[in-house]
């Protein structure tokens, strides 16, 4: 059972829930016994995650239970190598229309960020972490996004990220002041950037 176990989890991404289990013939007796053996463990009611010595990343966990979130801010600076922070919490965008409660989770640890439906989706990109295709903003929006909350972040980690975006051969200067415009962020992109791009 263990080994089959791990492949049936692994064919759902690391994360499965309730009406999954079932469909595979594991109902609530089964699923309780292998909580209790710590085989299984709840992330929330109605999901489960497959326990072993290699579990998987907070990444399936994450795209199973936020399926909308773009990784943003910090964890998308930490992506792009552009802070040397590992961050706290998972930063997640999410649409200003989702429920808050949603983000009431004990781990992975999570930031939601409620963005206006009208921004949420510019410089959406998908992206390979620990082997599970994500949402993140793109280099140019996440660089937008910081001096949008310039008050919110450590002094620090704003400058490593403004050094290393504008050091970077794959830079979009165009995108980053169309993302601007929109953000309306363009007169700290000229004050800030403006001279090196």
């Amino acid at each position: 059972m263990g080994e089959a176990l791990k492949l049936m989890f692994e064919a759902h991404g690391g994360v499965m829930r309730t009406a999954e289990l079932q469909r595979e013939g594991l109902y609530y007796r089964k699923v309780q016994s292998l909580l209790e053996e710590g085989r299984l463990e709840q992330l929330r009611r109605g999901y489960y995650q497959y326990v072993d010595e290699n579990s998987f990343s907070d990444l399936p966990i994450l795209k199973a239970l936020f399926p909308d979130a773009v990784i943003c801010m910090e964890s998308a600076l930490d992506y792009y190598g552009y802070t040397d922070r590992t961050p706290t919490y998972w930063h997640l965008a999410v649409s200003n229309r989702t429920a808050r409660k949603r983000f009431q989770i004990e781990y992975p640890l999570v930031k939601p960020h409620f963005i206006q439906e009208d921004r949420y989706s510019a410089g959406i990109e998908e992206a390979e972490i620990d082997g599970c295709t994500v949402k993140i903003y793109d280099k140019e929006r996440t660089i937008c996004d910081l001096l949008l909350h310039k008050n919110k972040v450590d002094a620090e980690v704003f400058a490593t990220a403004i050094q290393r975006y504008l050091q970077d051969p794959e830079k979009f200067p165009a995108r980053l002041f169309k993302y601007a415009k929109l953000l309306r962020v363009e007169r700290k992109v000229r004050e800030i950037l403006g001279v090196w791009l």
